[in-house]
């Protein structure tokens, strides 16, 4: 397989409808936004959901949801334990730089996720520290426009025993809280970076993989938070340049992808929105829609 020597950029246009694309921790799980109230969806979920995309085509993949493991690892340590060239070069007592271009190298061989976002090895009882940059870029996903969020109460009740002496006796029932967005239309872009696919030897064939794994990326992801149906790729712009530099920036190629209302119909739709990317002289743009 060819290592990739030709810069790459990519944009997703992607709808939500009333979900909750990424709850934010610190602000009760209530969708990210900006303080313009455009909605955000961070980087690292967008990571995740593609690592997810991947690992259901079969990839091997370093960072795994436990919930979505696909091996008998419960942690990062355990399975790059389980290499046993690469976990005796990490406890070795006296490495070197060869050492270190070698463990690089045999992570990126095993694992698509390091091979394509990079990863730092530094684990406690371990020798080598590393860490391996790599050549996809992913930025946050931002709505067009402010989003409105709406807010519901829940009610969980649970027949959970609190009383030993009288097991019949059962948890009062809990309040809760479900956000969601209403309607938004999110726009996210992300990069291939040759020089970067040179170190990991990211190939053709793994930006075929990200290409796909883009159009279908909220397979296999529904949730309460995001139902099926729920969140959905519009569109995938994909512009391959003839150099490893580029005929344009990144930014210049990522400016021209148009996200515009043109009608205010009820209910909200992507129906609503004419999606474009203009042309650039000797750049092609590869359109295709999500799946």
């Amino acid at each position: 397989m060819t290592t990739l020597n030709h810069k790459i950029d990519f944009a997703v246009v992607f709808t939500v409808d009333k979900a909750n694309p990424n709850g934010d921790p610190l602000n009760g799980n209530r969708p990210r936004q900006d303080f313009h109230g455009h909605g955000e969806v961070s980087d690292v979920a967008l990571k995740r959901k593609i690592r997810n995309r991947l690992q259901d085509e079969g990839e091997s993949i370093l960072v795994q949801s436990d919930e979505r493991r696909s091996d008998e690892f419960r942690s990062i340590k355990d399975r790059v334990d389980s290499v046993d060239e690469l976990k005796k070069l990490l406890t070795k007592s006296k490495t070197t730089g060869t050492d270190e271009q070698t463990a690089e190298m045999i992570a990126s061989n095993t694992w698509y996720d390091v091979r394509a976002f990079g990863q730092v090895f530094a684990f406690k009882g371990t020798k080598m520290s590393i860490g391996i940059r790599g050549p996809v870029s992913v930025h946050t996903a931002t709505s067009i426009e402010p989003v409105d969020i709406s807010s519901m109460q829940i009610t969980k009740s649970a027949n959970s025993i609190t009383n030993e002496k009288d097991p019949g006796q059962k948890t009062s029932d809990t309040m809760g809280t479900k956000h969601r967005v209403d309607f938004g239309v999110y726009v996210f872009y992300g990069s291939i970076n040759p020089q970067l696919a040179e170190q990991t030897g990211f190939t053709y064939e793994d930006a075929k993989k990200l290409k796909e794994a883009l159009k279908t990326l909220f397979a296999n992801d529904a949730s309460s938070a995001r139902p099926d149906g729920s969140m959905e790729v519009n569109k995938v712009f994909w512009w391959e340049h003839n150099s490893k530099l580029g005929q344009y920036s990144s930014a210049a190629v990522h400016r021209t992808v148009n996200v515009k209302r043109v009608k205010n119909d009820l209910p909200q739709s992507i129906q609503n929105y004419k999606i474009t990317a203009n042309k650039l002289d000797g750049l092609a743009v590869e359109e295709y829609d999500g799946l």
